[in-house]
């Protein structure tokens, strides 16, 4: 397997805030990945520079084999499926679903005058039966439910069939039913042979779905864990990346975490 994240020292500062402190970190192009860590923690501003839409600092991040710095960042983000609020809120509410996931072969949000043939909207309409939206297709991206959207934009994200797929918080705003079928979309995903190596950014091991294999917690813009879920996913990793004691339980593939009773935080 070669690798399609490669970072090296990976530091990012913003003025005088030091937002990612020297991260190393390998991702193969057959591994799942979840990043954890509280607010603050750095999690996004990484994802940006895995998704090339934010250069390091200082450090090397290689992304799908292209040194960031040495190359057009356009010419590493058409081969990324990313999902984040920022995009999100770029949607036409009145855009068809539809065509809100078959505009992503031309990089663009909201239709306008480009034609697709009918192999795109064949392909547009499997990603939403895979995601679970197909029923969808013909409702208008505004009148969908917060779960409902999140499915979409994941289809959309698929729809170039990216050799990289980044998850900034899908689960955020949903509802415990909402974020059970998200759950159960992602799964699907990460267990499908042919799906990219994918990044899951999430606050709550609850998040994390069944076939992901690797995690990393961050704090304070750095690495307190990393490597194969079973070995990172700990009481005492979690306990120290989010600064408060923590129980641990693990059944049926699934995680949940909740504070230690009658113990203060360190």
């Amino acid at each position: 397997m070669s690798a399609v994240i490669e970072f090296a020292g990976v530091t990012v500062r913003r003025g005088n805030t030091l937002l990612l402190d020297s991260i190393d970190w390998v991702v193969e192009e057959d591994e799942r990945w979840v990043l954890l860590g509280p607010n603050g923690a750095g999690k996004t501003t990484l994802l940006q520079v895995a998704a090339a839409r934010m250069h390091p600092t200082a450090g090397v991040a290689a992304v799908l084999d292209q040194i960031l710095g040495t190359v057009q960042l356009s010419d590493v983000q058409t081969r990324v499926g990313l999902t984040s609020a920022a995009l999100a809120d770029g949607i036409p509410r009145n855009e068809k679903v539809s065509d809100v996931v078959v505009s992503a072969a031309y990089g663009v949000l909201g239709r306008w005058n480009e034609e697709y043939d009918n192999f795109d909207h064949e392909r547009a309409l499997q990603l939403l039966n895979e995601t679970g939206a197909a029923h969808l297709a013909d409702r208008t991206f505004g009148t969908l439910s917060e779960g409902e959207r999140k499915r979409v934009q994941i289809a959309r994200a698929l729809m170039t069939d990216p050799e990289l797929l980044l998850l900034d918080e899908p689960a955020a705003g949903l509802d415990l039913g909402g974020r059970e079928d998200l759950v159960a979309t992602l799964s699907g995903i990460a267990h499908h042979p042919d799906a990219p190596a994918t990044v899951l950014v999430s606050h709550h091991v609850e998040e994390i779905p069944p076939g992901f294999t690797h995690a990393m917690m961050l704090r304070q813009g750095r690495v307190v864990a990393q490597g194969p879920l079973a070995e990172v996913v700990t009481a005492e990793a979690l306990s120290e990346t989010y600064a408060m004691p923590l129980l641990l339980s693990h059944a049926d593939g699934r995680y949940a975490a909740r504070r230690a009773p009658g113990r203060r935080a360190g």
